[in-house]
């Protein structure tokens, strides 16, 4: 399993996870500042460049085509945003 966090929360989620603590994690630039990720101690975590908030559908799908071609063949989990009118 490989998890896609779009949100801090979410993020904060899977890293408290047991079972999640040596599955790769990809997240967005908005969820983590370039220092935050410096800081953290967690080699499996990796950082996209750009922001996943509020992303175009284009942009989720090429986020998602960088995991598979790094992680071929697992099951890669979205978190899901409810976005509130």
């Amino acid at each position: 399993m490989v998890y896609l966090a779009l949100t801090p929360q979410g993020l904060q989620e899977i890293l408290d996870i047991p079972e999640a603590a040596e599955a790769p994690v990809w997240c967005g630039a908005n969820v983590l500042s370039e220092a935050e990720f410096a800081k953290l101690e967690r080699s499996n975590v990796t950082r996209f460049t750009y922001s996943l908030a509020n992303a175009e559908k284009a942009t989720i799908q090429r986020a998602l085509w960088t995991i598979e071609n790094h992680h071929p063949g697992k099951h890669i989990w979205v978190e899901s945003v409810l976005f509130e009118d």
